[in-house]
């Protein structure tokens, strides 16, 4: 089962990142001076080790994009299914899309008994 979806304007905006900044990956944030949010990051900038969960890859046209959590934030997110989207604004400068105007954000579901 799928934990990560994306939107279609999110996968827009990878595709506009991966030209500029080749491999890409995301860190569900889990709080502090941007809230929860997604940062998405060149590949390997964002170090993952034991202390994160791997929630999935997203497929855009030819390229992945690996989605991780902190496990301690997982915990709280395991009954759920996250899509990542984009909206106007300005979100943290630490995320790659934020010079763009826009932000990434997660959109979240219960999951359904069948997909636990």
């Amino acid at each position: 089962m799928a934990r990560v979806a994306l939107t279609t304007e999110a996968a827009d905006v990878l595709r506009r990142l991966r030209a500029d900044h080749g491999e890409l990956m995301f860190h569900q944030s889990g709080g502090c001076c941007d809230g929860s949010a997604p940062m998405c990051y060149p590949a390997g900038e964002f170090r993952t080790g034991g202390a994160d969960i791997h929630l999935g890859d997203l497929s855009v046209d030819s390229f992945v994009v690996p989605v991780w959590m902190s496990a301690a934030q997982f915990e709280y997110w395991s009954h759920t299914h996250l899509t990542i989207d984009v909206v106007p604004g300005r979100g943290s400068g630490f995320s790659l899309e934020s010079p763009m105007g826009v932000r990434f954000l997660v959109r979240s579901r219960l999951l359904k008994d069948e997909e636990l």
